[in-house]
């Protein structure tokens, strides 16, 4: 991936402890199929008691994230998404030399 168009995303997620492990199955399901649209989770953090991930994960371009995002396979995950009933706050990132 060129610094020039990638494409990098800080993922905060807040899951309910009743949510951590239909989190957990999403997450298990949707994270393999990241390098298929030239994704790369470049660090995932998780607070102690599993209610808080953070993920730091970069795309080569804007039209890959879209496609993964678009996925069908993601899309037929979503319902372990809805109910884990995780918050979850995206942001575009740079990085800062």
């Amino acid at each position: 991936m060129t610094q020039a168009s990638l494409v990098t995303f800080a993922l905060i997620a807040r899951i309910p402890e009743e949510g951590i492990e239909a989190f957990r199955a999403y997450e298990d399901a949707v994270l393999p199929l990241l390098p298929e649209f030239n994704g790369r989770l470049e660090r995932r953090l998780r607070n102690p008691d599993g209610t808080v991930e953070i993920h730091v994960v970069s795309f080569a371009s804007e039209a890959d994230f879209q496609n993964y995002r678009n996925d069908p396979r993601r899309m037929a995950r979503a319902g372990l998404l809805e109910k884990s009933a995780a918050k979850l706050e995206l942001l575009p990132m740079t990085t800062v030399s």
